[in-house]
């Protein structure tokens, strides 16, 4: 898919000698990608490799293909996944990269993946996050990320696929922390931009960060991921990177919404797809599915959708309960209902 990311990933393959067919429904920008070497719409001062070219035709993209990277917004996903079926060799190693969940059934997206095709062995679909802003990869600059798959030679097979002396690979075998690790992070980031919007400073953004991390942490392992994958790259890592940098399309929406604009001329200005919005609504329902408590997640869904006012909202987190901070983890951390004790 031709977005900015998935752009930056066929520059990687490129950059490793593959030869990368990248599809698009823009016919203008496949022919700009194929004449002018060029995606303006995307990543305007860029050249690309020649070795990238592009086509409208899902056949023509995955015709002979021996692995496909998917980068559709997650509303997209499943739309983009069943018109690849026809054409898909099922023999092929299969990587999304898209950080979301699915509006409606909150599934993550390797879970659309495998329904969409249900002859591909699900142990096959690989996860690419991580801290990875597009325009800095395209650049070159050094970038390190996570593939996870369900099995470790999937995982070790994607890893050997994307691995570039610039773009360094790790592997893990947590598909479900991964995924919502790389998903929720967007949350923080729209308050982050918030927050810096009105002007809270670093402090407040340093909070937001860590009671952040604490809310992903505690929905990632209802879910069944693993506490120390939200410690890694997909989890504190791609937190960082999405709530600090102006390339974060999501902190720049939430900057946004600090100004007073609603939320569909926010959408209107951004021109791209804004995962956190989507996400917001998906973890606020999963939280009460699974009884999590998760105070930024709430007060960020009743800013978006119910028209809360963004420091009414700061105030209302500011003013909760009294507590201490590892009662956040009793769950997570059996043993720190014993953090102040003599022993």
């Amino acid at each position: 898919m031709a977005g900015a990311w998935g752009t930056a990933i066929a520059s990687v393959l490129a950059d490793n000698g593959r030869e990368v067919v990248m599809w698009t429904r823009n016919a203008s920008q496949a022919a700009e990608i194929n004449s002018a070497h060029r995606n303006s719409r995307f990543l305007s001062d860029v050249l690309l490799s020649p070795g990238i070219k592009a086509t409208v035709s899902l056949e023509e993209a995955l015709s002979d293909a021996d692995a496909a990277v998917v980068v559709a917004p997650s509303s997209a996903m499943r739309e983009v996944v069943s018109g690849m079926r026809p054409y898909f060799n099922k023999n092929a190693l299969l990587i999304h990269a898209t950080k979301g969940f699915e509006s409606g059934t909150m599934k993550r997206m390797s879970e659309v993946i495998a329904e969409e095709l249900p002859e591909y062995d699900p142990s096959r679909i690989a996860v690419l996050s991580g801290p990875s802003h597009a325009e800095e990869v395209i650049r070159r600059c050094p970038t390190t990320v996570v593939v996870v798959a369900g099995s470790p030679e999937t995982a070790k097979q994607a890893q050997d696929l994307l691995m570039a002396p610039y773009f360094r690979v790790y592997t893990n075998d947590d598909v479900t922390g991964v995924e919502v690790g790389g998903a929720l992070k967007n949350i923080i980031a729209l308050g982050a931009g918030l927050s810096d919007g009105l002007g809270f400073g670093d402090n407040a953004k340093a909070a937001l960060l860590t009671r952040g991390l604490a809310e992903i942490t505690r929905l990632g392992t209802a879910m069944g991921g693993h506490p120390l994958t939200f410690s890694g790259l997909a989890g504190i890592g791609d937190l960082v990177v999405t709530c600090t940098s102006q390339h974060s399309r999501n902190w720049r929406a939430g900057s946004l919404l600090a100004t007073g604009l609603p939320l569909e001329e926010v959408l209107q200005k951004m021109g791209m797809v804004v995962e956190g919005v989507r996400t917001t609504q998906a973890a606020y329902r999963l939280s009460q599915q699974y009884d999590i408590t998760m105070p930024i997640t709430a007060e960020l869904h009743q800013v978006l959708f119910e028209g809360k006012d963004p420091k009414t909202a700061v105030e209302h987190l500011m003013e909760r309960d009294r507590t201490h901070e590892i009662d956040a983890f009793p769950d997570i951390f059996p043993d720190a209902a014993n953090f102040n004790s003599p022993e």
